[in-house]
This record gives C-alpha cells, structure tokens and sequence, in this order.
C-alpha cells in the first residue's frame, strides 16, 4: 500500500497551487481576453509583453496540468487508504467528487468565475473507471484524450478562419474581433464596469449564464484534464509521483522534456508578438497550437521539481512547500478570495486599473502569504480549512483537524 500522504507529492501540489495564481492573476485583474491577448488592457509595454511570454512559454496550462496529474493520483490513494480500511473505496471518490463539485459551484457563484474545481469534479468521475488500468494502458487512454482534445480545438479555431474568409462575413468577422481585442468595444467596456461593480451585481451576472458559460470551459478542458488525470494515474503506478525514481533519472527526464517543449513555445511566443497580437494567432496559440508542448513541459516541471526536491532534502523551502500543497485547496480558494477582493468593486476596485508587467507585484505576495501561513497551520492541525470542511461533508460527519498532541 502507498501512503496516502507522500513527501513529494506534498511539495508538487505546493509549486503547482503556486504556479496556477501566476496564470489567474490576469483574469482576476484585467478582462478576460487579456489571457489571450495582452493588448486587451490597452497599449503594451516591454514589461507588458515579458510578462505575457514568460506565462504564455513556461506557465499556461503546465500548473494546472501538474494540478490535474496530481488530482487523478490521489483519488487512486483515497481508494487504496478506503479499502485498506474495508470500505468501498468507489464510492467514497464518488462522495468526494460531488462534494468538490458543491464547493466549485460555491467558488464560481461566489467569487471569481474561472474556477476550476467543478471540472475536476465531474471528469474525476470519468477518471475513476480508469483506477485499476496498467500504466501503459493508462498512458494509452490519456494520449487518445489528448488527441482528440486537440482536434476538438483545432477544428474550433479552423472554423473562426473560415468565418474570417467567407463572403460577405468580413463585417462580422471584423466587428466580433474588435469586441474581444479593443479596449474600447462595448463588451470590454462592460466587463470592466461589471467587476469594478458590488457584490450583488457580479453574483446576478454569474447567475444568469451560468450553467451556459461553464458549461463552454468544460468542453474546452474537460478531454485535456481527463489525460492529464490518467497520466498522472500511470505515473503514480511507475513510482514516478512518489519520489522513488533516482535524482538523476528526474534531472534527465526533466531536460528530455524542456527540450521537447520549450523550442516550440519560445517560437509560438515569438510568432504571436510578431504579427501584433493579431486574434487568430493569439487566440490560436492558446487554445490549440501550444497545447501538443503543454504535455512534456508540464512533466518536465513535475520532474524538475522532483529533482530538485530529492537534491535537497530538509531544505527550508521543501518544507513549506510540501504544507502549502497539504492546503493547496484552502490555498487555491483563498487565493480567489483575495484577489478578487483586492481587484472587484465590492473590494478596493483595481479591476482593469494595473498594468500586466506590474501582475508579479500580487503573485510574490501571494506566494509569501500561502508560504507563510501553510506551514505553523500544517504544524497544528491534520488538515486546512476547506479541506477539512470538504473530509467533513463527504464522511457525513465532523471530522477531527487538530494533530494529536
């Protein structure tokens, strides 16, 4: 039986709850399509453009690909712990998954609408009659997901290039462009007054599209967190999530890997800047063509992290990583409640108000805040906040969170 509670596992949900607040900051500050195209926050700076490819090459997708690797991972542990324990291992996953499917429901209604809980939630269910596949087996399926995923984009962003070339459409075409990109379109405009907005505004918003718009997130990621869950499945079978390869075996694994991935994305980055941001390389690059690179980069990172972590065991930052990824579900929400209540109108109201260069301002401090409290709350109690309200509602009763003395 494998722990349920591993070391290096620990410390990759920690790098990973980190590296997903780089990627939100930008939609939690500025209008949605700036996660696609910066030049939607208006004129662009050098700092601007460096802080949209050093996310778009190293960061977009790969955090949340390590997070959906390490989610497919433990729901083979809490099987395995279940029916150590003579209980149904299934069905409690079950349980579970439709709880975080509540407490993602909560999130998105409640606070910032990019959740990503829900997804996880419902293709978790999907995952789950994937837990006693082989490994290779395992790999097999996540590939075919990633096939199909990509294909599934591919011929999204192929249909917009044909919208752009057909006759008498160039109006539309022109007219839906300039909506997303222009800082000075109607809908930019009404994004940007709807979040400086309160409260109430917001939820109403949310709950007027909801289910519709969620339900467009989940047919753009549902196939790609599938994949990413089943390998990460195989690659706890093999030993690779539980820290039990050689150092030198990650640090070559994690070199193959950026090899494979970065050449391509630095070239994507590059091709994207050059033609100006235009919207059907910006918007094309992000949801498709970067995708096939997010595989190895996203494993390159679990690797490199994973070298380093058995490079210097006991180091401070081990540490305290290794707690912020035992809080990583307190952390991811309360992430949310922070920036948003620093970039909302019913908060301070930065909504559309910060530059992107000026983004790593509030991610540092994010990270010093999750580095800082996860480690004396993991030092006193079993288990974070939400976590422990999540184990509650899933066992049908209150569970114990203070460490035994």
């Amino acid at each position: 039986m494998i722990s349920s509670r591993l070391p290096a596992m620990d410390i990759l949900r920690g790098c990973a709850v980190l590296g997903i607040l780089w990627m939100n900051i930008t939609t939690f500050a500025l209008p949605q399509n700036a996660y696609f195209d910066p030049a939607v926050a208006g004129p662009l700076g050098a700092g601007d453009v460096a802080f949209w490819a050093v996310s778009l090459i190293f960061i977009d997708g790969k955090m949340r690909a390590l997070f959906a690797m390490l989610f497919g991972a433990s729901m083979l542990l809490l099987i395995d712990k279940e029916e150590m324990a003579g209980r149904n291992g299934m069905r409690a996953q079950t349980i579970r998954n439709l709880w975080l499917f509540a407490i993602g429901l909560a999130h998105y209604l409640l606070l910032w609408w990019g959740d990503i809980l829900m997804v996880y939630a419902l293709v978790g269910l999907v995952a789950l009659r994937f837990a006693q596949g082989q490994p290779m087996a395992l790999v097999k399926a996540a590939f075919l997901c990633f096939l199909l995923h990509f294909l599934l984009l591919a011929g999204f962003i192929g249909l917009i290039y044909a919208w752009s070339r057909a006759p008498g459409e160039a109006a539309n075409y022109s007219a839906f462009i300039t909506s997303l990109s222009d800082p000075a379109s109607a809908t930019v405009r009404d994004e940007i007054s709807l979040y400086r907005s309160g409260f109430a505004m917001i939820l109403a918003h949310k709950l007027a599209h909801f289910p519709g718009e969620w339900l467009w997130s989940l047919m753009f990621t549902g196939l790609e967190t599938l994949g990413f869950m089943l390998l990460g499945m195989a690659m706890l079978k093999s030993g690779f999530l539980t820290g039990n390869w050689q150092a030198e075996q990650y640090r070559r694994t994690a070199r193959h890997c950026f090899l494979i991935g970065l050449p391509p994305m630095i070239a994507l980055a590059a091709w994207v800047w050059a033609s100006g941001f235009a919207p059907l390389p910006a918007f094309g690059t992000a949801l498709a063509w970067a995708f096939p690179f997010r595989i190895p980069l996203a494993v390159g990172w679990a690797a490199l992290i994973l070298w380093l972590a058995a490079r210097h065991k006991g180091h401070w930052l081990a540490a305290r990583l290794a707690a912020a990824g035992r809080m990583a579900l307190t952390n991811y929400l309360g992430t949310s409640l922070i920036m948003t209540a620093i970039f909302y109108g019913w908060g301070l109201g930065l909504f559309a108000s910060v530059r992107p260069a000026l983004l790593p301002v509030f991610v540092l401090a994010g990270w010093a805040a999750m580095l800082l409290w996860s480690k004396p709350w993991a030092n006193r109690f079993a288990l974070g906040p939400v976590e422990w309200l999540w184990r509650s509602l899933s066992a049908g009763k209150v569970q114990k969170i203070r460490r035994s003395s």
